[in-house]
Order: C-alpha cells, then structure tokens, then sequence
C-alpha cells in the first residue's frame, strides 16, 4: 500500500482482516500525516427518510454534467452502509452526537447538499477517522509499517524485467523501487498487488488547502508506468480558504453550511447574483463567484462572515477553526475572515472503475490518486472521505480476492537502482528489502512504508530495535 490516508487505510484494513501480508508505505515521517487529518467537515452519512437516488442527484448536479451515475449510485448505496459497519461499529469513530436527541448523530448540511446527512467530529472529522483508522490498523499482526519511505517508480514487467522477452508480457505492474530517506538508498520492493493511495496534486499551485506533500506522485507513477489518466485538466478549486501572510488555511464548508455568509467588505452579501442557493451555492460556483467579485472591486478577497452566530456556539463547534485563526489574530466570533479561493481537490486521476483497478494487471488507485467518475468537473463537499472509504474497501477485498485465486503471479528479476552521480549499485538486503513478495503493497499520499533497511520501524514493532526488520 503506498498512502497512509483513509483510502489507503481502508484498503489495508480489508486485506489484512482477510489475511494478506501487507506493507504500508507513507513517505512521511509520521503515517498520520496526509490529506485525511486536514479534513475539517464531515463524511457523508444518511439524511432521515433519504432515498440513495438523493445523494446520487447530488452529486450528478454539482458535478456539472461530468459525474458518473454509476460512480454516484455506488457511493449512495455502499456508502452509508460502510460508514456505519466500519467506521461507527467496527472502529469507533467517536462522531458528535445530536444535542436534542444524544441517541443519534447529528446531522448538518454543506454546499450543494439539498437535505442535511453529514457527520462529523467537531471540525476535525478527518483527524478523528485517522487517528482511529491508523490505531487498528498498525495494530495488526499482518501489516508493516515503514515511515520515510518514498515510492520513485512502478516496477513493471515491461520496464524493468531483466529478461527481455518480458516485453512481450501483459503489462503488470510487481512492486516499486522505493527510497529510503534516511540511507538515501533505493531498492526493488516487490508485491502481488500494488495499491497506490498517494491522494492529490495540490501542492503544485501557489494557493492550495493542500500539505505540501501533495504534490501528485502518485499520477506520475502511474502515468510513467502506463496507466490511463483521466481529467487532470479538472481541477476544484476550494472557495473559503484563509488569506494569510504565512499561507491558505481551509475554511470548511460546514461554515457556510452552519449559516456563514460570504460578503464583500462592506458586508453586502451578492452570491445571490451568481446561484440561488446564495452562499450555499457549489464550490466551483462559489469560487468563480467570489474571484471575479474580486475582480470586479480589485480588492485582494472576500470576506465569510458567521458573527451572528453566539460565540459559545461556535467554539464548541468549531474548536479547531477557533484556535488556528485566534492565533492569527481573527476571531471569528467578533470577525469576518478575510477568504480567497485555492486549490483544493484534483477531480481527475487515475482511471479506474468501481473496484479501483487499473488498465495495468496487478494495480490499483483509490481516493484523490484515483479517477472514479464520481466528481465529474466538481466535487461535492464531504463526498472525498467516502470516495475514499468505498473505494479503499472495495480494493483491499477485490485484491485480496485475486491473491487467493488460482492466478499465478510472475515476478521476473528486477535490476537493482543505478546511483547515476556516485556510481553505485546494488539495494540494501536487509529490512523489506530481501522479504519475499508482499500480498500487497500501499502506495500512496504518503508512498508508505515499504522495505527500506534504515526507515524507522512503527512502534507497535516492540523489541525490533535496529535489527532488520526480516
């Protein structure tokens, strides 16, 4: 598995349950760091007396005429069943409950939605689903977990076969090389099934909501392997991000869902020019509403205004929005926030159909990576968490399905990385490195912790220390 996100987790999660060895591969330092932990909103849930057909509309509606409906039913259908299965019973994701009736969740609406059928954690949802996700998941006896660890190149037996009627060969992919940050050295890591889960692209744009690392390795990846890529051109641009010296902070949709206006300086609302729903309009509407008001007045942004909200209200619910613009000198009790739309989301990916395969035998894109058809030129708010967990979960049990097949998995001899500047050859044989084929390997958001001699093990590996890890 290379991503250490919802997607990621979700499908090592399946494969692992159902006995695969699994190496989980995050290119950063800590596997909670990804996409998923930045999520403030919500997932989609259920609305009380809602049909699948609502969500599917939905989604088909925001998604201006892009969206698949097959995508959309999918996710309407499998959706709220997995999210109660797994993250309510399974997992115990601890979501707020409804003030007026604690025995149920509380609901609230976004953007675009047209009943309320999100759920949350306060307004750090995402963080909640990892932190809990990532507890289970490293838990496990069947997962490894490398952090450090960066996927650099999908082996397939087109490319890197050392035999070279390989060529001739159905293009598989078999693993990836993998850098290990801390040696510097890159090694073949080889796997049955290769799940990449490396989220989005954001981190190329000058404004974006996105970490950094965002940066799209995993398109890369895959585009240099062969796969097909779909609609990079399409991408979202989130309305209510944070004008800060020091960068974008995302502002969730679930502000303007709780009664947030957006606002000109003066204070005069004029979404109504530009949609209906006023401030509740989608986020491409929105957006494009806002910059060329921005435009229009030459001033630098626009303003989110929710002040007539009680003060108390909001810090309870909002505690984490609260504390981070507090500290930038916005209180958003008293305060407009200052807003400018930025990158947020890349609609298009990696082509893949409702199990999350590929056009390339033997590999698979879930989440942000991927390109379900689900967004279509616009993604609905709070529909990536589930994208991620359908998806993820779908993938995990679909490899782990082929790995208990019949089907004979072929791994030709792979070259070792050529170091181009010093001359060397050779990977490490320690660690992953010399561990004989994983069931499945997660690459991803965060090219995770594959076999790398020097990446630090995770700590649920008691007693390893410093030795090879096998």
């Amino acid at each position: 598995m290379i991503g250490s996100g919802l997607a990621g987790l979700s499908a090592a999660w399946q494969a692992a349950q159902r006995g695969c060895a699994v190496a989980l591969l995050t290119r950063a330092k800590d596997i909670h760091d990804s996409n998923t932990n930045l999520a403030q909103g919500g997932i989609i849930y259920r609305g009380r007396e809602e049909s699948p057909e609502q969500l599917v509309e939905d989604v088909l509606a925001a998604g201006a005429g892009l969206s698949s409906r097959q995508a959309a039913t999918l996710l309407a259908e499998e959706g709220p069943r997995l999210v109660k299965d797994i993250l309510i019973d399974e997992l115990g994701v601890p979501f707020d409950r409804s003030p007026e009736n604690p025995a149920e969740l509380d609901l609230t609406c976004e953007a675009g939605h047209s009943i309320p059928r999100i759920i949350h954690y306060k307004d750090q949802t995402g963080d909640a689903i990892e932190k809990t996700f990532v507890e289970h998941v490293t838990a496990h006896p069947k997962v490894d977990v490398y952090s450090n660890a960066t996927a650099v190149d999908l082996l397939t037996t087109s490319h890197h076969s050392l035999e070279p009627t390989d060529v001739y060969r159905p293009l598989a992919c078999v693993g990836a090389y993998v850098l290990d940050q801390n040696s510097g050295k890159i090694f073949p890591v080889l796997a049955k099934e290769t799940i990449l889960a490396t989220g989005g692209l954001g981190g190329v744009f000058l404004h974006t909501t996105n970490p950094q690392e965002a940066r799209g390795d995993g398109i890369a990846l895959a585009h240099r392997a062969g796969a097909r890529c779909v609609n990079l051109h399409l991408i979202q641009f989130h309305p209510t991000a944070l004008l800060a010296p020091e960068g974008r902070f995302l502002i969730s949709e679930t502000v303007r869902g709780e009664g947030g206006t957006v606002v000109d300086r003066h204070g005069r609302e004029f979404m109504q020019r530009y949609h209906p729903a006023g401030s509740m309009a989608p986020r491409d509407i929105a957006a494009l509403a806002i910059y060329q008001t921005m435009l229009e007045t030459g001033e630098p942004c626009a303003y989110l205004d929710i002040t007539h909200k009680p003060a108390d209200w909001l810090r309870q619910r909002f505690p984490g929005i609260c504390a981070l613009y507090l500290d930038r000198g916005i209180d958003i009790t008293r305060d407009r926030i200052p807003i400018v739309p930025a990158a947020h989301y890349s609609c298009g990916g990696i082509g893949t159909d409702g199990w999350g395969r590929t056009n390339i035998d033997r590999l698979w894109a879930v989440g942000e990576v991927a390109c379900t058809g689900l967004h279509g030129a616009n993604r609905l708010a709070s529909t990536s968490l589930l994208e991620c967990l359908v998806w993820g979960t779908r993938a995990g049990q679909q490899a782990w399905e082929q790995i208990e097949s019949d089907r004979e998995f072929y791994f030709p001899e792979i070259a070792d990385w050529r170091y181009e500047r010093t001359g060397r050859s050779g990977a490490h044989r320690t660690g992953l490195a010399h561990h004989p084929p994983y069931d499945v390997e997660l690459c991803g958001t965060d090219p995770q912790r594959k076999a790398i001699e020097s990446c630090a093990p995770h700590p649920k590996r008691v007693g390893l220390g410093n030795q090879p890890l096998l």
